[in-house]
């Protein structure tokens, strides 16, 4: 069967499904602790417990929509709806309810319930619709489009995430609750119209004559008992492929630094740099727009040069941005905050003014953040997409759910200890919050506080990339070696069992981990 052929509209439509993917996590990330801290009488320890505890419930939730995913194409409804696109059907009419959780004067409880129900939703898109890339080519510049234009769509919609609070503060006054309600119902009905897009424009992958002829396992209560069983040898298999464990260390490296920078930074600009939320929504769309031009320039790199040299490139302009902010800590320009105080909230006037210094200093550090998270961001996601190809050529499998859903295992457990941790840490360094309904500057928080504050922004996230670009320099998947990877799989699908060179068998062997005589289904991965 011929595969059918992919354009821009293809590219585009799947890629706005990172509109929720990326959105609801900018949202999330970007502003929920300091909108539970400010407006909703939590302490930090427990707003971060509230957005880390659900990762934990995903860290299960997720593998298991990849392996039913998989494995739904064995079924009446996976054959005539399709194994993905019935989890993003179900998510479509229940999105809006992103707005549930920035309803003030509520319990933890509440909070906490609407946030996992929500975090559910976001998983049974998210798992499935990760794989419908890999699924709909085959082609290494056509997956590296449909990654580029994910990143795009990805970054655009962290740009609205951290602008809407000022389009609406302009509307409802400073440091209201309703500015966030508002921006989380705008979100919800937005999410809910990119899914139908991805829905529409999207085509899973064709079944082969093989598997039409594969009957559906008995659905029995024997059977239902087993599949946790399975799930998680799946997954454990996973974990044998060399170039899979390697990628996920830099995913991690690049993905937990940015957690910890996002769960910090507005507390750093509410107490070090005595910015309300006004401010805060400014710095952050400086950065996501630098992260889109980041994007758009690591395309072209990725394929170019391929992805560790570039993930290196971003962790260091992001590293030099952390050491910036750790230096304002410690020398406290004299004028800044009077700058600040004249801004009147419009930080972009300051290039009017003339105060160089100001001007150093509020969009320096953020600008090489943007430059350096963009990259990151892009880098792990445009590598996925050929995953599944070295997966082949071990198992003579197509198991694309599987791998989403590990990375998606991996990636929430770890960005759960993250996010909870950086709340404990700032809250044993004497954090207090606000009163509530009062900006989280309004209080002048002890020496100690601030610095744990400012060590833990600094500090984590820069250890999390230094551990990425270690793993890094092993790494070696890129053109190149796909394309001499995908022509070996041919050949294993052909019968042979001989790699056609030498170089090709070392290839092969370095992606994969495996020796060439163990490929296409001999061994136990």
């Amino acid at each position: 069967m011929q595969a059918r052929k992919t354009t821009w509209v293809h590219h585009w439509a799947w890629g706005s499904g990172d509109m929720l993917g990326a959105g609801a996590q900018a949202v999330i990330t970007g502003w929920l602790v300091y909108f539970f801290i400010t407006f909703c009488d939590l302490s930090i320890e427990q707003a971060t417990l509230i957005v880390g505890l659900p990762r934990l419930i995903e860290a299960i939730t997720c593998p298991l929509i990849g392996y039913v995913s998989d494995n739904l194409r064995h079924t009446w409804i996976g054959r005539k709806i399709g194994r993905r696109k019935i989890f993003l059907m179900l998510t479509i009419p229940l999105l809006p309810s992103f707005a549930l959780i920035f309803i003030t004067g509520q319990t933890f409880w509440y909070y906490l319930v609407t946030f996992i129900f929500f975090e559910f939703l976001y998983t049974m898109f998210l798992i499935p619709w990760e794989t419908l890339a890999a699924e709909m080519t085959k082609d290494y510049k056509e997956k590296a489009k449909f990654a580029g234009a994910r990143m795009i769509v990805a970054q655009s919609s962290a740009i609205l995430a951290s602008y809407l609070p000022t389009l609406i503060i302009g509307q409802l006054g400073k440091d209201s609750p309703n500015t966030f309600l508002i921006m989380a119902a705008i979100f919800g009905i937005i999410f809910s119209l990119v899914v139908l897009l991805v829905v529409l424009f999207t085509w899973e992958r064709p079944y082969t004559e093989d598997e039409k002829l594969i009957q559906p396992e008995p659905l029995n209560l024997s059977t239902v008992l087993l599949i946790p069983f399975k799930m998680f040898g799946d997954l454990f298999s996973t974990l044998r492929i060399r170039a899979f464990r390697q990628h996920l260390s830099v995913y991690l490296g690049g993905y937990l630094s940015q957690d910890i920078f996002n769960t910090a930074f507005p507390i750093f600009v509410a107490t070090v740099m005595m910015g309300a939320t006004l401010i805060i929504s400014q710095l952050m769309t400086t950065m996501y727009v630098a992260q889109l031009l980041s994007v758009m320039i690591a395309i072209s790199i990725v394929i170019k040069i391929g992805p560790t040299v570039a993930y290196r490139l971003a962790a260091g302009a992001f590293c030099a941005a952390l050491i910036l902010y750790y230096v304002f800590y410690l020398v406290r320009p004299e004028g800044f905050d009077a700058g600040l105080a004249a801004l009147n909230g419009d930080l972009f006037s300051a290039f009017t003014g003339g105060n160089l210094s100001l001007i150093f200093w509020l969009f320096v550090p953020i600008i090489l953040a943007g430059l350096g998270r963009g990259t990151l961001n892009f880098v792990p996601w445009s590598v996925y997409n050929y995953l599944p190809d070295v997966d082949e050529a071990v198992t003579a499998q197509r198991r694309e759910g599987i791998f989403a859903g590990v990375m998606t295992f991996t990636r929430k457990i770890a960005q759960s200890g993250a996010i909870v941790a950086t709340g404990w840490l700032i809250g044993l360094g004497g954090y207090v919050s606000p009163p509530k309904g009062t900006p989280a500057g309004a209080i002048v928080q002890t020496p100690e506080a601030v610095q744990a504050i400012v060590l833990v922004m600094v500090g984590g996230p820069i250890l999390m990339m230094a551990l990425g670009a270690w793993i890094s320099w092993t790494f070696r998947l890129n053109a190149r070696t796909h394309a001499i990877l995908m022509h070996e799989v041919e050949r294993l699908r052909a019968g042979e069992t001989e790699p056609e060179s030498e170089e090709s068998k070392k290839v092969v062997e370095d992606l994969t981990g495996f020796r060439f005589d163990q490929l296409w289904g001999r061994s136990k991965a």
